[in-house]
């Protein structure tokens, strides 16, 4: 794709944010600064949080002014109110531009209108559909482990953790095979804050029409043709999704993509780190690879692809005691409730064999769970099933370069060497 995308790969700046928040006020936290997160240094300003003040208010960020709800009871009671929290509007700390206004999709809708369209594309993740997909995930999980080279350092981003999942994402939206690695170049555009990624507001512009262009040209040559259960033949035909305009439709395409490709491709990644980060726990892996289906949620939970989802108060609400007006942000950091140990028991270790593992965040809750998490545990299953029969260890070599972004937790590059069996 364009220039604009390969070349926003940042370097791992120092960061501008103090290393200790002890050593800074309270309400002077502010933990949507992306340098926390590109330097992973961001635990133990969450780790306060969640102690001092769990549902804080920060009134001056880059993001204007939000509350930050960081323990996972309290993530849980905003999630199961949404008509006091609204998803309408930004599911991000961040604003849409008034220049370029992407709605973010169904994920962004309340009510009977979101899941009216969420419906509309969830036969593509339904579990009929995911069994057919199944040995297709097998056979290009098998190819691209097959491919790697032995005793050589490579990049485990590029070469398995976004191989595997742009591959998928081709196949759910049925889109030309040769020119798939497009989705991931869109789905690293949405994301991405070009105030701090090194793009322009334009390069991001340019970039997201270039992908609005193919997609409107994909649902003319399918829409009435009953083409087959794919994201964009559904939601050429979907009663629903009939009243889209050009920017929802980009909207609706684009949530689709970044959540097909970033919990699930950053996932892939965590999860290596993870082990060789807690090598008893690789050590388990080898001796009881049954344990895997178990993994694949603890990897899930523990990596946290996205950090943060957004509410926007409907009416003036108490939540710990804390006056919460109409119109707040409030923000959800899943990455902190996740590593709640007043909800999760031994929260800040990596256990592969964890009871309750499914109890996590990452999904989000409520009736905007993911609607893909199937297919994404599916995949990183079947992936740690073809890496346990073929190789001895997956080694770290290097240090993880991390992407600069408060919402997409995850990772550019990551280093490794590979041992065989």
């Amino acid at each position: 794709m364009s220039g604009a995308a390969r070349s926003s790969t940042p370097m791992k700046p120092a960061s501008d944010a103090p290393s200790d928040p002890t050593s800074i006020p309270l309400d002077e936290i502010d933990v949507s600064n992306a340098d926390l997160f590109q330097n992973d240094a961001f635990w133990p300003y969450f780790a306060r949080l969640r102690q001092e003040d769990p549902v804080h208010y920060c009134t001056k960020s880059s993001f204007g002014p939000y509350w930050s709800i960081t323990r996972f009871e309290d993530i849980l009671a905003v999630e199961k109110d949404p008509e006091t929290f609204s998803s309408a509007g930004s599911i991000t700390i961040g604003d849409p531009r008034p220049d370029f206004p992407i709605s973010p999709g169904f994920i962004a809708m309340d009510g009977t209108r979101h899941l009216s369209h969420r419906r509309t594309v969830a036969p593509v993740v339904a579990p009929r559909n995911l069994k057919r997909l199944e040995p297709l995930i097998r056979e290009r999980a098998v190819e691209i482990l097959e491919s790697l080279p032995i005793g050589e350092a490579f990049d485990w981003v590029d070469r398995v953790s976004i191989e595997l999942t742009t591959a998928m994402l081709a196949t759910m939206f049925d889109f030309p095979w040769d020119e798939r690695r497009k989705l991931t170049d869109w789905s690293d555009m949405t994301t991405m804050i070009p105030s701090e990624s090194g793009i322009t507001h334009e390069d991001r512009r340019v970039a997201l029409l270039e992908c609005l262009d193919a997609f409107q040209d994909l649902m003319r040559e399918r829409k009435g043709r009953d083409h087959g259960i794919d994201f964009v033949s559904l939601i050429a035909d979907g009663e629903a999704t009939q009243d889209l305009s050009s920017l929802e439709y980009l909207g609706t395409i684009l949530l689709l993509i970044v959540g097909g490709n970033d919990t699930t491709r950053n996932s892939i990644s965590g999860g290596v780190l993870a082990l060789n980060e807690s090598p008893a726990e690789y050590a388990k892996l080898r001796a009881r690879p049954a344990l895997i289906p178990n993994m694949v949620s603890e990897i899930i939970r523990w990596q946290t692809p996205l950090a943060h989802m957004r509410r926007t108060a409907t009416r003036d609400t108490l939540l710990r005691g804390k006056q919460i007006h109409a119109g707040d942000k409030v923000v959800l950091w899943y990455v902190s409730g996740n590593r709640d140990e007043t909800a999760i028991p031994r929260a800040n270790e990596f256990l592969i064999d964890r009871a309750d593992a499914r109890k996590h965040l990452s999904f989000g809750w409520g009736i905007h769970y993911c609607v893909g998490s199937r297919i994404a545990e599916m995949q990183l299953r079947i992936l740690w099933e073809e890496i346990m029969a073929r190789f001895e260890h997956v080694e770290v070599v290097g240090e993880p370069i991390r992407v600069r972004s408060n919402f997409v937790k995850g990772f550019h590059h990551l280093p490794v060497r590979i041992h065989p069996r």
